[in-house]
């Protein structure tokens, strides 16, 4: 999980020091948990992923807290944007999730679901 966090800090240009004072913890217990030497708890999981600017269940996940949902590519690529708040990805994804289970119920007779 730390290799991870340290991962998408660095792809998010976030500095150590930075990601630490966002998630109201010291540089130190900052890197210890990027080495893996610390098992931070869910709360400072969630300030971190603020900070990142990822969603806090995809740490969940990582450190075991959370079973992992099946992924697809959007709902991938809903968590992975960083324009979007933890709010927002949230609504997205349920509202997807909707869609989908809705739309196997509304097929016309003769069509079906898989692409032409």
């Amino acid at each position: 999980m730390g290799g991870y966090i340290r991962s998408q800090r660095e792809s998010a240009q976030v500095s150590l020091r930075q990601l630490a004072r966002t998630a109201g913890v010291s540089n130190p217990y900052l890197s210890q948990i990027e080495r893996g030497l610390r098992k931070p708890s869910a709360e400072i999981l969630q300030q971190i992923a603020k900070g990142l600017r990822i969603s806090a269940e995809a740490l969940y996940v990582k450190a075991g807290i959370l079973d992992e949902r099946p992924a697809s590519d959007v709902t991938d690529a809903v968590l992975a944007d960083p324009t979007l708040t933890e709010r927002q990805k949230q609504v997205l994804l349920e509202i997807y999730q909707s869609f989908r289970q809705e739309g196997g119920k509304h097929v016309a007779p003769g069509h079906t679901t898989e692409p032409s």
